[in-house]
C-alpha cells in the first residue's frame, strides 16, 4: 500500500529531501569505522594471543627455574635446606603462589595465601614435579600459580585506546569528507544560483561554471540546449500571439465597420443582404483561421496521422489536381504529375497538404508555365521515407526568407503575386505539421527562378 501524499506531506514536509554531503559523510565515516575496527580487532586478539603464549611461557620458565633451585637443595642440605629456601625466596613470588608436596602426598610448604590473588579471575596454574634421590619417595610435587592481572589490565587499555582510535578517525573522517564534498557540490550550488536567476525576462541566460566540472558539463549542455529551445519557442509563441491578434482584427473590424454602417440609417433589403453576405464571407475567413490553429495546436501536442492501407500517393495527387483545374486554368498553367509512391498514409491530411502545396504554386508561378508534382523515394534523406514536391517557375524567394517559409503568419514579399488576395498565412505550416504527423520534414529550394517546396513522408 502506498502513503498518501498527505501523509508524506505532513512527515516531511512538502518535499522530502536529503544532504547529499551528510549522506556521503556518514557512509564514508561508517565505512571507515568498519575498517579500522576490523583491522583493530584482528590487532587486538593478535595482540592478546602473544600477551597469552607470553604468560605460558614466562609460567614455564619460572617453574623451570624453581624445580633446578629445590633439586640443588635438596641435594646438598635434604628437606630441611629445601624448607630454608622456600621460605627465603616467598618475598620474591609477588603475584604468584607456590605449593609443594612430599611424594607421599603431605604438604612440605606452601606460600601465604593472597587476597589479591584469591580475587583475581586471571589466574594461571602449573604443576610440575621435582627429582630428589636424596629425599624419602624421590621426588616434590608442586604447583605454581601466578596472576596476570597486570596482562589483562594491559590489553583492555589497549582494546580501549583501539576503540578511541576508530572512533575518532570515523569523526574525522566524517568532519573531513563533509567539508570535501560541500567543496565539490560548490559548482552544483553555483548552477541553481544561476538557475533561479532565469525568469522570462532572462531567457537567454545560460549554465557557466567558473572550475568546468567533467561530470557536469553533459548536464549544463543539456540544460543549455533546453534553454534554447525554450527561448525559441517563447518567441514563436509572443509572435504567434501578436500574428494572432493582428490577424483577427482585420475581419473584426471590418464586420463591425459594416455592421455599424448598415446600422446608421435605413437601408433596403438588398444592402442588407449584401452586408450579410460580405460579413458572412469574413466569418468564414475566420472559421478557417481558427481550426487551422486549432489543426496547428493538435500536432504541436504530438498528434499522429491515422495511416491506413497503403495508397498511391500519384493517385491521391491527381485527386488533388482535379480540384484546383479551375485555378490553374485561370493562371495560364498546366500541370505534370512525375513519379509514384505506395505508402499507408493519412488521405485527408496529405491531400491538404499536397493543396496548401498547389495553391501556393497556382499564385505564384509564372504564366504559361509547367506546375510539377514530383513523388520519389531517391530524392529522401533515407531508403524509408517518400518526398513529394511540387515545383514551379517564378520569381525566386530570397534565401534569408527559405528558412521561415513555414512559420505561421509569415510571408515573404507580397509583391510577388496576387496583392490583392488576403490569405492567412497559415497554409505552409500546416503542411509542416502534417509532415511531422507523417515523421516527416519539410522541403524548399528556391534559386534562378525555380522553387521547390514540398515535404518527405516516412514509408512506415
Amino acid at each position: 500500500m502506498k502513503p498518501r501524499a498527505d501523509v508524506l506531506e505532513a512527515a516531511c514536509g512538502p518535499i522530502c529531501s536529503h544532504s547529499i554531503g551528510a549522506r556521503l559523510s556518514r557512509k564514508l565515516a561508517l565505512f571507515t569505522m568498519l575498517v579500522l575496527g576490523a583491522l583493530s580487532a584482528t590487532s587486538w586478539f593478535s595482540v592478546a594471543t602473544m600477551m597469552k603464549q607470553r604468560s605460558l611461557q614466562d609460567l614455564a620458565a619460572r617453574t623451570e627455574l624453581i624445580a633446578d633451585v629445590l633439586a640443588l637443595e635438596a641435594k646438598s642440605g635434604g628437606e630441611a635446606a629445601v624448607l630454608a629456601r622456600l621460605k627465603s625466596d616467598a618475598p620474591m613470588r609477588k603475584h604468584a603462589r607456590l605449593e609443594v608436596w612430599r611424594a607421599d602426598g603431605t604438604l612440605l610448604y606452601a606460600d601465604a595465601a593472597s587476597d589479591a590473588i584469591a580475587a583475581s579471575v586471571h589466574l594461571k596454574a602449573l604443576h610440575f614435579q621435582v627429582e630428589t634421590p636424596s629425599l624419602p619417595g624421590g621426588e616434590l610435587r608442586a604447583r605454581l600459580t601466578c596472576d596476570y592481572t597486570l596482562d589483562a589490565n594491559s590489553g583492555q587499555t589497549w582494546a580501549f585506546i583501539l576503540i578511541a582510535v576508530t572512533l575518532g578517525a570515523g569523526a574525522l573522517v566524517a568532519g573531513g569528507a563533509q567539508w570535501h564534498v560541500r567543496r565539490a557540490l560548490r559548482p552544483l550550488r553555483q548552477i541553481a544560483a544561476q538557475t533561479r536567476a532565469i525568469s522570462p525576462q532572462k531567457l537567454h541566460h545560460r549554465l557557466t561554471l567558473d572550475d568546468p566540472a567533467e561530470e557536469l558539463q553533459p548536464w549544463i549542455a543539456q540544460f543549455n540546449a533546453l534553454m534554447e529551445r525554450l527561448e525559441r519557442a517563447y518567441s514563436q509563441l509572443e509572435a504567434f500571439n501578436a500574428d494572432v491578434a493582428h490577424e483577427l482584427r482585420t475581419p473584426l473590424a471590418t464586420l463591425i465597420g459594416e455592421t455599424e454602417v448598415a446600422l446608421s440609417r435605413e437601408r433596403s433589403n438588398e444592402a442588407l443582404r449584401e452586408t450579410l453576405v460580405s460579413n458572412l464571407e469574413e466569418m468564414q475567413r475566420l472559421s478557417a483561421m481558427v481550426n487551422d490553429m486549432l489543426f496547428l495546436a493538435q500536432a504541436d501536442r504530438g498528434a499522429v496521422a491515422r495511416r491506413g492501407a497503403p495508397v498511391s500517393l500519384a493517385e491521391l495527387a491527381q485527386q488533388v489536381v482535379e480540384f484546383h483545374e479551375a485555378a490553374l486554368e485561370d493562371s495560364g498553367l498546366a500541370l505534370r504529375i512525375e513519379g509514384d509512391a505506395t505508402v499507408p498514409v493519412d488521405e485527408p491530411l496529405f491531400k491538404r497538404a499536397l493543396s496548401n502545396l498547389l495553391g501556393n504554386a497556382t499564385r505564384f508561378a509564372d504564366h504559361g508555365s509547367t506546375v510539377i508534382v514530383r513523388i520519389s523515394a531517391e530524392l529522401a534523406q533515407t531508403a524509408e521515407q517518400v518526398q513529394v514536391v511540387v515545383q514551379n517557375h517564378g520569381q525566386s524567394i530570397a534565401p534569408q526568407l527559405l528558412p521561415r517559409l513555414f512559420d505561421r503568419f509569415f510571408r515573404g514579399d507580397d509583391s510577388r503575386c496576387c496583392p490583392e488576395e488576403q490569405h492567412h498565412g497559415l497554409g505552409l505550416a500546416i503542411v509542416a505539421a502534417i509532415a511531422r504527423m507523417h515523421a516527416g520534414r519539410t522541403v524548399v529550394e528556391s534559386d534562378a527562378g525555380l522553387t521547390r517546396v514540398g515535404f518527405t513522408l516516412a514509408t512506415r
